[in-house]
Parts: C-alpha cells; sequence; structure tokens
C-alpha cells in the first residue's frame, strides 16, 4: 500500500528516505506463533525460562556505528480528511464493541482487527483516533505481523516512518522504538534519581515534523502495572481562560533534543546507548491546530519543551511551569491504559501528551514493546 505522505518528487523521497536509514533493513521473520504462553496471559506469567522467549528476536540492540544524517522535510497529508466526507466515518467499528474511557478523551474497541483494515477503514480509523485521541484496541494479531509490514505497510500509510536517534531497536526493523525495562538492565527504573518516574511527554517533539497517529504494543509486560497515562491537551486548552488562551495562541516555544542526547552519551541509562543522528531543536506554536478537525490543543511539555520566544527567562518560566501544572495535575483530562496481552494503543500524538508507569520495579517481570512513529506535518496555528 502506497504511503499517504509524499515528498515532490518520488525518486527524492526515495533518496531521502535511504539516507535516513543507513542500516541492513533485511525483512525480519515473523514472531514464532508462542504456543507455550496460554491465551490472556503475558510470557512474564508463565514462568518458562527466556531461552523460549519468543519475541527474543526483537530485543533492543544499539548499533555503535551506524549515523543518520539529518531528517529532511517532506509534505503531509493526513489520511483522516477523506472520511470526512462518509456519511457514517466509524463504519469500520461494525461488529465490533467501543467503551469510552471518558466522556471526551479515550476510548477501548473490542472486535475490530487492525490488521484487516484496507486503506477506507485505515481513513476512518485516522478521523477516529483524532476525535477519541487514544484509542485502545484489544485482541490484534497485530504484534505477530511481520516488523517489516508493520513498518512499511502499516506505519508508512500514515506517515513517513521515524527513527528514533537514540532508543533501541530490533535488528532489521530501525524503525521500530523499543520499549524495555528489566530486572537485569542496566537502563531500568528511575527511582534512584526520582521519587516517581512520571514523564510528560509528546514524542519527539523537538523534530520539524513531529509524529501524528502512533501505535505502541508490547510483547511482554508485568501481569498488574507498567500501565501508561494519556492526556487531552485540547480540553488542557479549553479549560484556560479565554484572554490567557487568545495570549498563549501568540507565542512560540523551542523543543530541544540536545538534553536527551546527552544523557544518552552519559551512559546513565547503560554503556549502550548511543546518538545515532545530532540532536536538534525546532521552534513550535504554544498553541497547535489539528490539521482535520481544526481543535486547537497545548503542544508543551516538561521534557522537551525549554523556553517560549521573545519572552525573558523568568516570564518564560512562569507561564510554561503554570501550564506544566496544569497538564499534569489535570485529572479530569486523563485517562489511564490498562495492558493486555495483544492489546494495540493508538493515540494522536499532536493533542495528547503520555508517561508510562514504572510500579512494578519490585516483580521479575520485564515490560518489552515497540512503537511505530509516523511523522506528520510541521505544527502550525
Amino acid at each position: 500500500m502506497a504511503p499517504i505522505a509524499t515528498a515532490a518528487p518520488a525518486e527524492a523521497l526515495v533518496a531521502d528516505v535511504k539516507k535516513l536509514a543507513l542500516v541492513d533493513a533485511a525483512p525480519l521473520p515473523p514472531a514464532p506463533a508462542p504456543a507455550s504462553i496460554p491465551a490472556g496471559k503475558w510470557f512474564s506469567e508463565t514462568g518458562l525460562p527466556e531461552s523460549e522467549y519468543p519475541y527474543a528476536h526483537l530485543l533492543p540492540t544499539w548499533d555503535q556505528e551506524t549515523k543518520y544524517v539529518p531528517l529532511g522535510e517532506f509534505t503531509h497529508v493526513d489520511p483522516g480528511h477523506k472520511a470526512k466526507a462518509d456519511a457514517d466515518p466509524r463504519s469500520f467499528l461494525a461488529g465490533g464493541a467501543v467503551d469510552d474511557l471518558s466522556p471526551k478523551f479515550g476510548s477501548e474497541v473490542t472486535g475490530v482487527q487492525l490488521s484487516a483494515l484496507d486503506t477506507h477503514a485505515r481513513e476512518q480509523l485516522a478521523l477516529y483516533v483524532a476525535e477519541r485521541g487514544v484509542v485502545v484496541f484489544r485482541d490484534q494479531d497485530f504484534i505477530d505481523q511481520d516488523p517489516r509490514w508493520q513498518v512499511d505497510n502499516w506505519g508508512a500509510f500514515f506517515g513517513r516512518n521515524h527513527i528514533h536517534p537514540t532508543s533501541g531497536q530490533p535488528k532489521g526493523a530501525p524503525e521500530l522504538h523499543l520499549v524495555y525495562r528489566a530486572p537485569d538492565s542496566p537502563y531500568n527504573f528511575p527511582f534512584k534519581q526520582k521519587l516517581n518516574s512520571k514523564g510528560w511527554h509528546s514524542d519527539v517533539s523537538y523534530e520539524a515534523q513531529p509524529p501524528g497517529l502512533t501505535a505502541l504494543f508490547l510483547y511482554d509486560s508485568p501481569p498488574s502495572g507498567g500501565d501508561t497515562l494519556y492526556l487531552d491537551q485540547r480540553e488542557a486548552y479549553n479549560r484556560l481562560s479565554p484572554s490567557f488562551a487568545a495570549y498563549l495562541e501568540t507565542l512560540q516555544v523551542v523543543h530541544s533534543g540536545f538534553e536527551q542526547a546527552a544523557y544518552a552519551r552519559s551512559g546513565e541509562r547503560g554503556p549502550e546507548r548511543t546518538v545515532r543522528r545530532e540532536p536538534v531543536k525546532n521552534t513550535h506554536p504554544l498553541v497547535r491546530r489539528h490539521p482535520v478537525t481544526g481543535e486547537k490543543a497545548l503542544y508543551v511539555t516538561r521534557v522537551f519543551s525549554r523556553s517560549i520566544v521573545g519572552l525573558k527567562q523568568e516570564e518564560s518560566d512562569a507561564i510554561l511551569n503554570l501550564l506544566y501544572d496544569h497538564i499534569e495535575n489535570g485529572i479530569d483530562f486523563q485517562i489511564r491504559a490498562r495492558w493486555k496481552p495483544r492489546t494495540v494503543v493508538l493515540w494522536d500524538n499532536r493533542t495528547t501528551a503520555h508517561t508510562a508507569i514504572a510500579d512494578f520495579d519490585s516483580t521479575p517481570a520485564k515490560r518489552h514493546g515497540a512503537r511505530i512513529t509516523p511523522q506528520a506535518e510541521r505544527p502550525f496555528l
């Protein structure tokens, strides 16, 4: 299936993609059928030795030699635009069941297989995720699809696949950003330096064209714990007084990847950490508009936002800290996604923020998963 995101001449896009990932991208074999894992269970619950872990070929690796050139610009057209013309833009949910996690934000879907959606259904899906912000899909066979299909067919439909500059990746599929915490891992839980694991962020907002529709799925997880919190930056914006919101709409914020790169180089999360693409800073509007729904959302998080352009440091800090406290404490526009085996969580990275919860540090379980992160348009208002 051809990608929705294109750059002007097709041959230029191909050349650009080849420059972005200077790695051996040979197809990976599909994950072995996990016949030894009972239905509805994680591998960590089986008591089987790690030598029988069916997703060992998707464990993180850190290539110390590969380097990527800077990301170039590309034209992005969100597939959700086409679904707006449908008489029933949620017909792809026919036969499934929907449970809204809160009135305005977040839904859980059963009975719909993401891997079976055709082009039209994917367009509707893009609109649906844009509207609900976060959608949790249960009982998916998506996890055992070939990783190259996940990247080249699924991810590329929604934008240009992002390759993370520092994270671990499975060999042969650098576009899969891996999450991994395990008792025997040197890059693990942050509690030696922090009281909790809170780290609200929108993924790689320091890029010139940050991600749009994003997918995360776990190969293994603790039986309980390791949930993900999501917050609605649209409702966070709507809660502001009109005069303050109007002022914020005049402001631009610097988002930086330099601190993330420095942390990787420091070795604080293990000796394998590396920086494969040099860090960047980009300036984005503090309030951005969604290209399909037209909704406005705050676009700041404590992890990557650094300063407001044109303000003195004390002024910038005062406004940003107020907004950080507002969104992080906004329990009225947050939801908690509970991970279960064979779950895929989709969210719109333009209008949401999230944080993992590392509350399973006292258990022997690992948390191992992959994120597919298609880039979207440059933020605008």
